[in-house]
């Protein structure tokens, strides 16, 4: 079974959460919030409350054991710019530019490893097994 929770608009650019996406992504959710723990990066309480949120969704199912639960999926996208008109930033030859405020959107599945036919697509050594047969 898979659990997710999102963070839309989060007031940060998408490649500096990134950053720290990219170290809990495959990890078991408890090692993924201990090792949250010692990031000192200003992203770091958006995914904590992210991984805490989809946690949440999970306990809502008595069938799944939260000890096993591996984040399966973890995505930040860009999201929209925010302030493009009102304040200017002068650059060089007498020009301006907008100061663009960069937000993102944080999204993380939590998966259980189950293997239950859900409607999901097979994966490529499934794929070539069912055309060898």
């Amino acid at each position: 079974m898979e659990f997710s929770a999102s963070h839309m608009h989060a007031r940060i650019s998408a490649r500096k959460a990134r950053y720290v996406v990219d170290l809990v992504r495959g990890l078991n959710v408890n090692e993924a919030l201990d090792t949250l723990k010692y990031v000192n990066r200003r992203a770091k309480p958006m995914v904590v409350k992210v991984i805490r949120s989809a946690l949440a969704n999970a306990e809502q199912n008595v069938e799944v054991d939260i000890d096993d639960l591996v984040i399966s999926r973890a995505v930040v996208d860009d999201g929209p710019l925010l302030g493009g008109r009102g304040r200017w930033r002068p650059i060089s030859r007498g020009r301006a530019v907008p100061i663009l405020k960069r937000t993102s959107h944080i999204k993380i599945t939590l998966s259980d490893g189950s293997d239950e036919a859900d409607g999901t697509e097979p994966s490529v050594d499934e794929k070539a097994d069912q055309a060898s047969e």
